[in-house]
């Protein structure tokens, strides 16, 4: 239960940033005994691992913080995320999955699920963070990205820290996050019809001048 609550968390932190949860990992587990990682994931507390990921945390850090580059930025991560959930859910569940020599063999273990679930669970996150971004770009004429950049590097540290020391604490963050989602579908939904209605309107006042 406790593992399953740990890679939740990791999966969710990937889906705002790709990198942290993975950094989260390899430092922890090289540099402390918080965490101990399974062999097929122990590649993430390589030093040279480690200074690539933090290279691409600076990029992404930067990139996520300036408007029209944050969007491009999103589409780019919507392959990256979710991988990086994968793994991170595999990594943190302590899962032995990185390797398939016998996919029927793999398939039927049930082996896949921890990484297929950390797909989805980040993929989900991050279609939330992508719409959402939308959202905020759009109210604020992009001067919001910063902001609400650094709030989504917070909160990805912060799941990471709960995942690992509080994991019980990432089900109350679920609720929360399902609740998140429900509301900015809504908002998603209205701000369209929003904009529908507007191109509508337009349309009828050119036809009647």
């Amino acid at each position: 239960m406790l593992e399953l609550a740990t890679g939740t968390g990791l999966a969710l932190s990937a889906g705002l940033n790709a990198w942290i949860p993975l950094i989260f990992l390899g430092v922890l587990s090289r540099f402390t005994d918080l965490v101990s990682l399974p062999g097929t994931w122990d590649w993430l507390e390589n030093g040279w691992v480690l200074a690539i990921l933090t290279v691409l945390l600076v990029l992404e850090f930067a990139a996520d913080k300036i408007p029209v580059l944050d969007s491009i930025n999103d589409v780019v991560q919507t392959v990256i995320r979710p991988t990086a959930g994968g793994i991170a859910f595999g990594a943190g569940s302590m899962s032995e999955t990185t390797t398939v020599t016998d996919p029927s063999t793999f398939v039927q273990s049930g082996q896949w699920i921890p990484i297929v679930s950390g797909i989805v669970l980040a993929l989900g996150t991050h279609a939330a963070k992508a719409g959402g971004r939308v959202v905020a770009n759009t109210v604020s004429g992009g001067t919001a990205a910063p902001v609400v950049s650094a709030a989504e590097d917070v909160t990805s540290i912060g799941l990471g820290f709960l995942s690992v020391l509080a994991p019980l604490a990432i089900i109350p963050v679920m609720i929360l996050f399902v609740i998140g989602v429900i509301m900015l579908i809504r908002s998603l939904m209205k701000h369209r019809r929003a904009r529908a209605a507007g191109h509508a309107g337009g349309e009828g006042d050119a036809y009647y001048v």
